[in-house]
């Protein structure tokens, strides 16, 4: 087989009625939606129906707590900034140890800056230290922002409880939702998050759009100044092509949500296979509530990097847990975070399957795989030197295949 695609977290192919309902706002309808006349009408009466699409997806209770945006690095950013910008006596900001770059970065500024930045661990199965949460929380906080569902293992974290501590304390709570919207259902309507990232390329639709939703009657100060655009908040003519995709995306995500349990069963599927037929493995997250799309798995003594490599050239494309491609030597913040030992840390490989992967593909990869890891552990100067030493008795063998 050739061009199994299971790098989703990373970015999906678009669907091809995204790009239908995409093409009209690339050829015909090119007017301004800010405009008056007649050529701005369609745009902005696309503009509209998007928002409404990515509402009715969100579970959001208004179709005007949806803002635009480039990404949602740019939605997070802005969320941050907002929040410390409207509290300068609150000086602290809660986040997970865990969290995205679009998250950290920011947050590693801000400390360069005086502010306090509190980074809540994870146990060695991904799940959030919630005493140590708790203790966090104070009226010196300004923001909590937490990922709903983690990029890299796919555990989920309980941000409808959290965001209620949050507010109890007089806390804001934004959330980076991009690895769960359209995998799970969501009412955002039924909780306490006053802010929320997400994008269009994690689910079908185009790159170069994401949104910010914020609950109606959150106090906000916008990132981007300039025109009246997105009612103020978001400056810069919308880009009305990606923004039309990515409500065609949600509409579609939601319509297909059902089917959210056989890519479960798919991954489930390639988990057990894996597991069953690769000696050494450490299944990240593995008695933790997980995004269905999900499987992280570290193969002890190899290094991602090269698993990555012998796995594209048969034709599949999936992704490391590991720092490696950036050239780093070490492993990524989620696998420190989490306390994975190092001659696992570095050969972790995450497949993140859509509704477009098919049960053959997983058939391939399950196929494939356990050649690749004994190629590999035969180059490796660490496995007959501590194959011996990693048995039963270890912390992570109930997890082991």
């Amino acid at each position: 087989m050739k061009n199994v695609y299971l790098d989703n977290n990373a970015t999906t192919r678009i669907d091809p009625m995204v790009l239908e309902a995409m093409m009209p706002y690339l050829r015909d309808f090119y007017g301004n939606p800010s405009s008056i006349h007649d050529f701005g009408q369609p745009s902005r009466d696309g503009l509209e129906r998007a928002r409404e699409q990515v509402a009715s997806l969100l579970g959001a209770a208004h179709t005007s707590e949806i803002i635009f945006t480039s990404c949602a690095t740019e939605a997070t950013s802005t969320a941050i900034y907002s929040a410390i910008a409207l509290a300068p006596e609150r000086r602290e900001i809660i986040v997970s140890a865990v969290e995205h770059p679009a998250t950290l970065a920011v947050c590693e500024h801000l400390e360069r800056q005086g502010y306090l930045i509190h980074r809540i661990g994870v146990s060695t199965e991904g799940a959030l230290d919630k005493e140590q949460f708790i203790d966090a929380l104070s009226d010196r906080v300004a923001l909590v922002s937490m990922m709903w569902g983690n990029n890299e293992t796919g555990v989920l974290f309980p941000v409808t409880e959290l965001s209620a501590l949050a507010h109890a304390q007089g806390i804001l709570f934004h959330c980076d939702a991009v690895q769960v919207v359209g995998k799970i259902p969501l009412s955002l309507r039924a909780t306490e998050i006053d802010m929320l990232s997400c994008s269009a390329h994690k689910i079908h639709g185009p790159k170069g759009c994401g949104c910010l939703y914020l609950r109606r009657n959150t106090r906000f100060r916008p990132l981007i100044r300039g025109g009246h655009q997105e009612r103020g908040r978001r400056a810069g003519t919308e880009n009305i092509a990606g923004i039309v995709g990515m409500g065609a995306a949600c509409e579609l995500a939601d319509v297909h949500l059902p089917m959210m349990s056989s890519v479960q069963a798919l991954r489930d599927q390639l988990e057990s296979g894996l597991l069953s037929s690769i000696p050494h493995a450490l299944l990240m997250g593995a008695n933790q509530p997980r995004t269905p799309n999900t499987l992280n798995i570290a193969f002890e003594f190899i290094e991602g990097e090269a698993i990555l490599l012998l796995l594209n050239h048969c034709g599949i494309a999936a992704s490391s847990g590991s720092a490696c491609t950036s050239g780093s030597l070490e492993p990524s913040h989620v696998m420190r975070a989490m306390n994975i030992p190092y001659t696992a840390a570095h050969g972790s490989i995450r497949f993140s399957l859509s509704r477009f992967t098919r049960e053959r593909e997983i058939d391939w990869v399950v196929q494939q795989m356990p050649a690749i890891v004994a190629r590999l552990r035969t180059l490796s100067p660490y496995w007959q030197q501590d194959k011996p030493q990693i048995g039963e008795g270890t912390l992570f063998a109930p997890t082991y295949g």
